[in-house]
């Protein structure tokens, strides 16, 4: 019998916490769950972990050679069985009631797509937050392909709509051919649904809390490095190549590259800055002269802003 919903888990020595993942995947209320983990060559007992729950619940692959978040998203979707598919981080978890709403939501919609709230997990600290206000959410019935482009718009994204975890009919991005970016490390999850967003896949928000993400100091989602930003650009650049937008989705990738270029420039400017090179503060100031605004704001500060648009799969890869 076909699953209701498959979660996809690309883990990379995720010992600690992929008990923890795979227990609250499991834990769904209301619907058949499968769980796909894909092992990408680590180092520790994920691999272990994660094969000892039963094999009719959880299957595990130990991919060949380390391919990244999005090389081992692409293999636990070549094995999904699942008519929806859930994205799972191995260090995050989901709330039993989380998935048989936004499956009902979006066949009501006719949707291929859906979208929830983010409970934000600090671990370490007490208390936890909510990373959308109900309130905003449900005021956004639907995300088009400009909304979701705006929103990830660097420095000036109020609610970056790139955190969001996102399920998808399978059937619907298996007739498209669609699967994630496997060169990039950070953002392969925006580029994931702005497609299928641009092949015109409907994405209905469900404004309730049913994911939980959890931040842990020192993980990748949180520092942001020059080849990322590079990646990030030559990504966008084959998306546009590859789909057409109408105008207003032209527009906000328009202002997103040009915040990318903005922060590629701003982040040679803090490396200078550092090395107290003044050759190369003085580069930076003829090429891209907006990088000197946001020094502004303090420069631990700017950058923590540039990290929403750049989210990642792992925040350990």
């Amino acid at each position: 019998m076909q699953p209701d919903v498959t979660f996809i888990i690309a883990a990379f020595n995720a010992e600690g916490t992929i008990e923890r993942a795979i227990k609250s995947a499991l834990a769904q209320h209301g619907v058949s769950v499968e769980v796909v983990v894909a092992d990408d060559r680590s180092s520790d007992r994920t691999a272990a972990i994660a094969g000892s729950f039963p094999n009719e619940q959880v299957r595990v692959l130990t991919l060949e050679s380390n391919r990244g978040p999005g090389g081992a998203r692409n293999a636990a979707l070549d094995v999904a069985k699942g008519r929806w598919i859930a994205v799972l981080d191995s260090d995050d978890t989901v709330l039993p009631d989380r998935i048989a709403p936004m499956i009902t939501r979006a066949a009501n919609a006719r949707a291929k797509a859906a979208v929830d709230n983010i409970e934000v997990v600090r671990e370490g600290k007490v208390g936890r937050e909510t990373m959308f206000p109900a309130h905003h959410l449900a005021r956004i019935p639907e995300i088009t392909l400009a909304d979701f482009i705006a929103s990830n718009v660097v420095f000036k994204s109020a609610f970056n709509f790139g955190y969001m975890k996102p399920i998808f009919e399978r059937r619907f991005i298996e007739t498209h051919g669609l699967r994630y970016e496997e060169n990039l490390r950070i953002g392969e999850d925006y580029t994931f649904l702005a497609s299928i967003l641009a092949k015109g896949g409907k994405c209905v928000v469900e404004p309730s809390v049913g994911y939980a993400y959890h931040v842990r100091p020192g993980s990748v989602s949180r520092v942001l490095e020059m080849h990322h930003i590079t990646s990030m650009l030559e990504a966008d650049k084959r998306f546009i190549e590859s789909f057409e937008l109408n105008a207003e989705a032209r527009a906000a990738q328009a202002r997103r590259t040009r915040s990318l270029e903005q922060a590629k420039s701003f982040l040679a400017l803090v490396d200078h800055i550092k090395r107290r090179s003044i050759s190369g503060i003085i580069e930076v100031a003829v090429r891209n002269p907006v990088a000197f605004r946001h020094l502004s704001m303090p420069i631990g500060v700017r950058l923590k802003r540039l990290i929403p648009s750049a989210t990642s799969q792992s925040k350990d890869w």
